[in-house]
C-alpha cells in the first residue's frame, strides 16, 4: 500500500505531527489510544472536530475516520487501517534502541508513513573511525539518512534527508492511494496530453520524471509504464482501442540529469474529421498504481 504526495517540507510535517501527538488526559482510554495512534495521519481539523464532540458521538467519528481512508470499501477488511496499525507494531519491534518507543522515533515515523525501505544500510560506528552511528534507507534513487549523534540509540533524521523526502512523491511511497478519488489521482499525477501531427495524428502524454516511481535493481532503477486507450465518437460509441508498454531502465546519474524533464509516451490515431473523446489509463507496474484521464479531441 502507498501514500500520496505531500506538498510541505518533512521537517515542518514532523513538528506538526509531534504537536498532534499530545493526547488530552480527560479522554477515555480507547479515545486516547485512537488519537495517539493516528497522530501521523489525522489533520488538525479532524482532531479539533473529534475533541469537540460529546463522548457519545466519538465512537462514530472513529469508525468514519477509518472508513474515509479505506482503499476498497467493497471488502470486509479495511486495508489501510490494517497496514497502518501493522506498521506501528513493526516499528515498535524494529527500532528498540534508545529510550523512546520505536514507533515514536524518526525512523519509526518514516517507516509508518513511507513504508519499509527497499534497502537498509547500517553503520554502527559511522563511515570512519571518527564517525557516528549511521543508517541509510534507500527508496528508489533517494537516500534517507539517520544519525545517532549522541551515541544513545536515538537516530535522528538528517535535515538534508528531510528536504529530500519533501521532494519524494509520497504517492510513490508508503500508504499510497488510500482514500483518493480518480480526480485526485489526476491532480497528483501531472499528465500533459496533447495531439500532434496533421495527417498522422498521435496523442503524446508528458509525464515528469519526478512523478515516476522506480524499483531499484542493483545499480539500476526500473519500471514499466503501460498505457491503454479507448476512443469514442460524438455519439459516445467506442470506435477504437489499444495499449502500449514503455519499459524504463535508468541509473541514479540519469535521474539527476532528468530532474525537471519529462518522459513522453505516445500512441497513434487514425481518425477522420470530427469530435472525439479518448479515455486513457496509465499504469506504473513498479508502483502498482494507475491514473485515468479523459480528453476531448477535435480533428
Amino acid at each position: 500500500m502507498k501514500i500520496h504526495r505531500i506538498a510541505v517540507l518533512l521537517g515542518a510535517w514532523l513538528l506538526f505531527s509531534c504537536s498532534l501527538g499530545r493526547v488530552p488526559k480527560n479522554l477515555k482510554p480507547e479515545e486516547q489510544e485512537f488519537l495517539s495512534q493516528v497522530r501521523y495521519i489525522i489533520s488538525r481539523e479532524e482532531r479539533k472536530a473529534f475533541l469537540g464532540l460529546p463522548a457519545s458521538e466519538r465512537p462514530k467519528f472513529i469508525e468514519e475516520f477509518w472508513q474515509r481512508r479505506d482503499s476498497d470499501p467493497s471488502t470486509e477488511t479495511n486495508e489501510y487501517k490494517t497496514e497502518y496499525l501493522k506498521r506501528i507494531d513493526e516499528a515498535k519491534r524494529l527500532f528498540t534502541e534508545g529510550g523512546t518507543s520505536g514507533w515514536l522515533t524518526d525512523r519509526g515515523r518514516i517507516y509508518i508513513l513511507v513504508g519499509p525501505p527497499e534497502q537498509r544500510e547500517t553503520y554502527p560506528r559511522g563511515y570512519s573511525f571518527y564517525g557516528v552511528p549511521l543508517e541509510i534507507w534507500h527508496y528508489g534513487f533517494y537516500e534517507i539518512r539517520f544519525f545517532d549523534t549522541r551515541w544513545n540509540g536515538n537516530f535522528e533524521l538528517d535535515p538534508t534527508s528531510a528536504q529530500l523526502l519533501a521532494e519524494i512523491n509520497v504517492a510513490q511511497l508508503g500508504l499510497r492511494s488510500q482514500g483518493k478519488t480518480e480526480s485526485q489521482h489526476e491532480a497528483d499525477l501531472k499528465l500533459d496530453v496533447k495531439l500532434v501531427g496533421e495527417r498522422q495524428q498521435r496523442v503524446v502524454i508528458s509525464l515528469p520524471y519526478s512523478d515516476i516511481w522506480f524499483s531499484s535493481d542493483g545499480e539500476k532503477f526500473k519500471t514499466t509504464l503501460e498505457i491503454a486507450w479507448e476512443i469514442y465518437d460524438a455519439g459516445n460509441r467506442k470506435i477504437g482501442e489499444g495499449s502500449k508498454a514503455f519499459p524504463l531502465e535508468v541509473t541514479a546519474d540519469d535521474l539527476r540529469k532528468f530532474k525537471g524533464h519529462e518522459f513522453n509516451l505516445d500512441f497513434p490515431l487514425d481518425l477522420g474529421p470530427g469530435e472525439y473523446q479518448v479515455a486513457i489509463v496509465l499504469k506504473n507496474l513498479a508502483a502498482k498504481t494507475e491514473v485515468r484521464k479523459r480528453i476531448k479531441l477535435t480533428i
